[in-house]
């Protein structure tokens, strides 16, 4: 299977402005993880997704986005830390964002626009919502 550089690059392209939709509304609410980092998990999933589509002859492409999912895992575990008052866990929410992120990624490395654009606005309006505490 071949891709013309224009269509990789509108892929890589897509990835990396619907990561910096998401990035930015963690960065607007003084996150660790903020702009810089969702773009940079956007344009890591999709340049694995983008490896595996068309660097390699017989590519299983389930098994690239299984440890697309399991690395960034990692990343977002990073993120998670318990805070200094009480019981409470923070960061939750934006290892959650992290994890989306790739699969945003990864959806628009495929070339599911659709998919990549539903699932980046369902989780800007998500991040939006109110705390119910």
């Amino acid at each position: 299977m071949e891709a013309s550089w224009s269509d990789i690059l509108i892929r890589i392209v897509v990835a990396a402005v619907l990561a910096a939709g998401i990035g930015y509304e963690r960065e607007a609410r003084g996150k660790v993880a903020g702009l810089r980092t969702h773009i940079l998990i956007a344009l890591g999933a999709a340049a694995f997704t983008l490896g595996s589509l068309y660097g390699f002859e017989e590519s299983e492409m389930a098994r690239v986005a299984s440890g697309v999912v399991a690395g960034v895992g990692f990343i977002g575990a990073g993120v998670i830390f318990r805070g200094g008052h009480g019981d409470g866990v923070e960061g939750l929410t934006t290892a959650a964002s992290i994890w989306v992120t790739a699969g945003v990624g990864l959806a628009a490395a495929c070339g599911l626009y659709l998919i990549a654009v539903i699932v980046a606005v369902l989780t800007i309006v998500a991040l939006e919502l109110p705390k119910i505490r």
